[in-house]
């Protein structure tokens, strides 16, 4: 399976431009023999949100309160405008992207704010080589300190079936959780594709290698660049070679700037062979000592406030 990945820049809020940008790549992963492409995050909308400056508390606090019970009671004209940028599945934008993946016989795994029940998701969606959207992922580990608060969070993490392939998706901040990588494997994800808008990924690269670690999977990461964004990598899961040497698992990282298309290649018959044979994954796991994973209750040092500024 190769997988394209795109690691450049977009416009904030120019859905027409990202659009074109976006088809453009996608020929030209075709063009390298991608089976896949896959996209940063939000890549259709631009990661952006309103100007906080311009709510005041109260309406911070309607908003990041806001369970749905009610209507919204959040009338900043910045924010009802941002929010009304969410796509919804048939937006013309997406079927512009479902149609090249039919002509092309490609997937994409495309990115965008989706409109929610209440508020827009952050979300991604895997498109076949007939066009069909197979997986539509919204973000569970929304970022609630910080402008994602606006953002309503995805209730389930999902695998697809791509090719024969096992597919799953976790955005960004996802992969700061080791359940997110977890729940996944233990759905079936042989390959976990990360769309991402982050810096700071010189050490969150090592979190990327754990999870493909400790799950036997494939984790494949495409960011946005940036002086310290940027380092979109593919990690392979095998570790150790037959006689039990050290192998490197990075397939690649990127530079920090660059906005390019990287090919990556995963062997599936030999990932699987791995998977069949090491100790990771769902192997000798203690699940009966795991009962505090489930508990809701959050402890000091971990207690925080939500985000508010005036």
């Amino acid at each position: 399976m190769k997988i394209a990945i795109i690691q450049a820049t977009y416009e904030k809020d120019n859905i027409s431009f990202n659009t074109k940008k976006g088809i453009e790549f996608i020929k030209k992963s075709k063009d390298l023999g991608a089976d896949i492409v896959l996209f940063p995050e939000c890549w259709l909308n631009g990661y952006s949100f309103p100007n906080l400056n311009n709510l005041t508390n109260e309406q911070m606090f309607e908003m990041d309160e806001f369970d749905g019970k009610e209507k919204d009671l959040i009338t900043c004209k910045e924010y009802v405008d941002w929010k009304n940028k969410a796509l919804n599945l048939n937006s013309k934008y997406i079927n512009e992207f479902c149609e090249i993946a039919k002509n092309l016989k490609i997937g994409v795994v495309l990115t965008c704010y989706t409109k929610g029940d209440f508020k827009p998701r952050n979300t991604a969606l895997i498109i076949d080589k007939n066009g069909e959207i197979i997986l539509k992922y919204d973000k569970v580990h929304t970022c609630d300190f910080s402008l994602e608060c606006m953002l309503e969070s995805g209730k389930e993490f999902k695998v697809c079936d791509f090719e024969g392939i096992k597919l799953g998706v976790m955005i960004c901040y996802d992969r700061e959780y080791p359940e997110s990588a977890r729940v996944l494997m233990l759905k079936g994800a042989e390959i976990i594709l990360i769309p991402n808008c982050c810096e700071g990924m010189e050490n969150r690269i090592n979190t990327l290698k754990t999870r493909a670690y400790e799950n036997m999977v494939g984790v494949v990461m495409a960011n946005v660049p940036s002086k310290n964004g940027g380092m979109s990598c593919a990690i392979s899961p095998i570790a150790w070679d037959k006689d039990g040497n050290c192998l490197k698992m990075e397939k690649f990282i990127a530079n920090n700037t660059s906005e390019d298309i990287y090919i990556v290649e995963y062997n599936l018959e030999e990932l699987r062979q791995y998977r069949k044979n090491e100790m990771m994954g769902n192997t000798f796991r203690k699940i009966e000592a795991y009962s505090e994973i489930l508990s809701n209750e959050i402890k000091e040092p971990f207690l925080r406030n939500k985000w508010i500024e005036n």
